[in-house]
């Protein structure tokens, strides 16, 4: 087995996200070895803040790189299928952000190349990787809730609220027909998806977009970047600001859930409520640590984390003493940690989103943008998805 310190990595896209992986896995001992950005300028600016060696001239180099097996992708959406299928096909392994790409169909072709190249592919759904989370999975799992009824929460940020702000994600051809249920509601689909054990059969949403018109500014903009553009054009806006969304989950369990980057004041508040026949937990990514547990007969608890006290599950992604608050930028650490894992194994296993988990999640999207189209109920077309990938 490879140590994971002689394991070389290099990340495709050199924005707010990027800059996340590549710290993560610093911390984790792996060597990158360099980053790829939009243009070669932009590149050698972050590889020279970060501390790197030069950035590659291209994609392309690259993948040519011979020390480099584990490639992240952080490009924007529309470049996910080609950047992902060539690193695969050149004989890479691959973290991809979500979304895995643009349509099922890309999203299937992927999960192929991914599993015949018999490579290590992930989809970087990190919040699983809290380890409060990974404990609701262990009390799930060992059904300290009892039977799963109810699962409902939101996803609230405010960093689109006023019609001055402006990202690349508000393009369709960059980041797709869906928006904030692909951003961030993507996120709380897959976290309760992988919390309970079941995967979301039906869906029925209604997505809105209360600014039809932005102004966009003429240079790039950094993601959670603040601030007025001098030089600004005004753009129709066709993708949604909201979104509200009611859930069918495997085995009868219902579901309800508001995602929004309207939402002034709320930075990044994920939170889920998940209720069962016995007890019931909840959890706000704006204060991660906190867990908070329901009873019926006896007094709720609030459980801090703390591996002394986590389950098995929780323990295994912790990585300081309680009181010491671990972050977003932790789970990344820990997601990585059970990628190169299998990395240095040199084959995929268990532990980690796949890009299975990325094309579920592709088919649940698209449920919800034809449910809202069309306002009716619609089912995940699991079936029908398997059926066309077989011709």
């Amino acid at each position: 087995m490879k140590p994971i310190t002689e394991i070389g990595a290099a990340v495709v896209g050199t924005g707010f996200i990027g800059v996340v992986h590549v710290e993560a896995l610093r911390r984790l001992g792996v060597q990158v070895h360099g980053v790829v950005g939009s243009s070669r300028q932009r590149a050698a600016s972050r590889a020279r803040d970060l501390g790197l060696p030069p950035a590659y001239e291209s994609f392309q180099a690259m993948l040519n790189d011979a020390r480099v097996d584990v490639v992240h992708i952080t490009s924007p959406n529309h470049l996910h299928h080609e950047h992902a299928k060539a690193a695969l096909e050149a004989g890479k392994h691959v973290v991809c952000e979500k979304p895995l790409a643009m349509s099922s169909a890309q999203s299937a072709e992927l999960l192929e190349v991914a599993q015949r190249s018999g490579r290590v592919h992930a989809v970087n759904f990190n919040l699983r990787f809290y380890a409060t989370n990974q404990h609701v999975h262990g009390m799930i799992a060992n059904r300290e809730l009892g039977d799963v009824r109810l699962v409902s929460g939101h996803y609230l940020q405010d960093w689109l609220l006023l019609d001055t702000d402006w990202n690349w994600r508000l393009d369709p051809q960059l980041g797709g027909d869906l928006r904030a249920v692909a951003d961030i509601g993507s996120h709380w689909m897959d976290l309760t998806t992988f919390l309970t054990g079941k995967r979301i059969t039906a869906v029925m949403a209604d997505l809105t977009t209360f600014i039809k018109t932005r102004h966009q500014p003429s240079g790039p903009v950094e993601t959670f970047a603040t601030g007025r553009a001098v030089d600004a054009v005004a753009r129709e806006i066709h993708t949604e600001d909201v979104a509200t969304i009611l859930l069918h989950y495997e085995d009868g369990a219902r579901g309800a859930v508001t995602v929004s980057q309207l939402s002034a004041g709320r930075k990044n508040s994920l939170v889920f409520e998940i209720d069962g026949s016995s007890s019931a937990a909840s959890w706000n990514s704006e204060n991660p640590d906190e867990l908070w547990i329901g009873h019926r007969g006896r007094p709720n608890e609030l459980l801090l984390r703390d591996p002394a006290i986590l389950n098995d599950d929780g323990r295994r992604v912790a990585s300081l003493p309680g009181g010491h608050v671990e972050g977003f930028a932790d789970t990344f650490k820990a997601l990585y940690a059970e990628v190169y894992r299998s990395v240095a194994a040199g084959r995929p296993a268990a532990g980690y989103p796949t890009f299975a988990d990325g094309h579920d999640s592709m088919l649940v999207c698209e449920a919800v943008a034809r449910s809202s189209k069309e306002a009716h109920w619609v089912e995940v077309e699991r079936s029908r998805a398997a059926a066309e990938r077989r011709r």
